[in-house]
């Protein structure tokens, strides 16, 4: 007798053909069966040792979030319920070119600083035995888990280009020498080779910000070989939006690589109503042949680390040298002129609006509320409504805030535009991304909700997709990005990372003022056919493992999952 039978749901596969009513039988982790319209053909009934009822209930592969910030999430919580939650099974981490492999004891100490508003995992960070250095190192750690079990969700991993960039060269902000690029080339190989999907980078983001188009171009020749995809956060979604694609477009395709785009948003004022120049880029470039996609969140506000918005000179030489320019008055200036007046390259080259800034986080624990000169007085405020609270200018605020909290704190950044998230997410190779930082007292809700959001608010609210649709755009259509034979689709044979939803109820729970409430009307989960979610409830099930691409060399794809 199989494991399980799920009788009577209304199966949404993947592919974005219409539903079709169904019992799905599952056994040994892997769907074995589907009887279409079995309760109306009065045939046989499939049997199991457990037989669920799903009349009313979607049920579809499992969501896969195409950029995730899970990195130490998954090896620090083992229930992960922000994800898990909302019918996630798959995550692909590593994202903006910044993680946590490969690296050496150096490149970790200083990675660890850079990118803790995102992950936590700063240098009095015990929660995580960082005992890694390779990318095979790591992904065998999440394989390991907690105990030996694994973890919540599955997790794909993106060889991150900053840190490599970090590694072979350091923090200066200059070519790369013969020598170091071919490090990187090997370093962005091997971690292809111990099971990486790709290549992610960061290109608001030092050092990998320092990276010229012919270097990068370089490493996507590498990650082509190897039949993976590039994945960038270009170099402005604001002023120059535009042509930060299509310089992203053209490497990729001097390089002959796939390219998935990150987060492609079109924001800050200058780019209000500007989706269709995007859309109209982007199919350009699929009729003339690439292989593209992209990915969104639901929401219009971004979110990430007040440090980013600084310009890409103050980053030079690493987390140090940065509170050091702070700390001169002199240099702070400079940093505050470019930022105001000249619009920094890190604040996407529009001068600062520091009413669009609202602090989400900090990463020194701060137990006192008051907005005087406590951290966690900041939470929730944007930059100009702490510095009137303290009579300053604004710069003041955030200079100090980015001193006292050794950069660590994390915003959300007010920039966005409806009207383009609608148009962007109904393309032909749009994927979702929740892009979530965990981290914050204030975090996102796109961290907790962005699945729901899109069958809640997009679908069934707005109409903005059909329900197949949209399901083929979180489910099918990334595992098809990521090479991935057998996952991503309601199909025989196909792993049975599964999610059963109702379809009138489903939505995000998370606002951003309550950020960290878990979605409504998903009752079940599963992944590799064992329940994660059962009843609306979090199981004690850790089915997560990394899902790697196995190869024995350039072009020899031999996908392990």
């Amino acid at each position: 007798m199989e494991d399980l039978v799920i009788r009577d749901a209304d199966v949404v596969d993947g592919t974005g053909a219409p539903s079709y009513r169904a019992d799905v039988v599952v056994d040994g982790g892997r769907i074995v069966a589907i009887v279409k319209e079995a309760a109306a053909a009065g045939c046989q009934r499939p049997r199991a040792r457990r037989e669920l009822d799903a009349d009313g209930l979607v049920l579809s592969p499992g969501f896969i979030d195409m950029h995730a910030h899970s990195d130490l999430a998954l090896l620090r919580d083992p229930a992960h319920e922000a994800k898990a939650a909302q019918g996630v099974t798959l995550e692909v981490i590593g994202q903006d070119g910044l993680s946590y492999a490969p690296v050496d004891d150096r490149t970790l100490a200083e990675v660890r600083a850079q990118i803790t508003g995102w992950n936590g995992g700063g240098p009095e960070d015990t929660t995580v035995d960082f005992g890694w250095r390779t990318v095979g190192e790591y992904l065998d750690r999440l394989d390991h888990g907690f105990d030996g079990q694994g973890i919540a969700v599955n997790a794909a991993y993106l060889v991150p280009q900053g840190t490599v960039r970090m590694l072979a060269v350091g923090w200066d902000d200059r070519e790369a020498a013969p020598d170091e690029l071919a490090r990187m080339k090997r370093l962005v190989a091997e971690g292809l080779e111990q099971g990486a999907v790709g290549l992610s980078s960061g290109l608001t983001y030092t050092p990998g910000m320092y990276a010229s188009d012919a270097e990068l171009t370089e490493l996507c020749r590498v990650v082509a070989s190897y039949g993976g995809y590039y994945c960038p956060h270009h170099r402005s979604y604001g002023a120059g939006a535009l042509a930060a694609y299509e310089e992203m477009i053209a490497l990729t395709r001097e390089a002959g690589c796939a390219l998935h785009l990150a987060h492609a948003t079109m924001n800050f004022g200058v780019n209000k109503g500007r989706a269709p120049e995007l859309l109209s880029l982007l199919d350009g470039a699929l009729d003339a042949g690439a292989d593209l996609s992209f990915d969104t969140y639901p929401y219009t506000p971004g979110c990430t680390t007040l440090v980013a918005l600084l310009p890409s000179w103050a980053g030079e030489g690493g987390p140090e040298a940065v509170l050091a320019r702070l700390r001169d008055d002199a240099t702070a200036e400079r940093i505050r002129h470019a930022l105001e007046t000249e619009g920094s390259d890190g604040c996407h080259g529009v001068p600062v609006d520091w009413d669009t800034i609202e602090i989400s986080g900090v990463a020194a624990p701060a137990p006192d509320p008051d907005p005087g000169p406590g951290l966690a007085g900041h939470v929730g405020r944007t930059i100009a409504q702490s510095a009137a609270v303290r009579g300053e200018r604004p710069w003041e605020t955030a200079r100090r805030l980015l001193i006292d909290d050794r950069l660590g704190p994390t915003i959300l950044h007010h920039v966005g535009h409806e009207e383009n998230v609608r148009r962007i997410m109904r393309h032909r190779v749009h994927m979702g991304g929740s892009d979530g930082i965990l981290q914050g007292d204030k975090p996102h809700p796109r961290a907790y909700g962005t699945f729901p959001e899109y069958l809640g608010k997009y679908v069934r609210e707005l109409g903005v997709l059909s329900l197949e649709e949209c399901v083929a755009h979180l489910t099918g259509r990334p595992a098809a990005r990521l090479r991935l034979p057998d996952r991503g689709l309601v199909r025989e044979g196909y792993r049975a990372d599964l999610v059963l939803f109702a379809p009138r109820t489903v939505g995000a729970g998370a606002t951003f003022t309550a950020p960290r409430t878990l979605p409504s009307g998903i009752p079940y989960v599963l992944i590799d056919g064992r329940f994660v979610i059962d009843h609306g409830r979090r199981t004690d099930v850790l089915a997560g493992r990394s899902v790697r691409r196995t190869v024995r060399g350039p072009g020899q794809d031999l996908r392990r999952a």
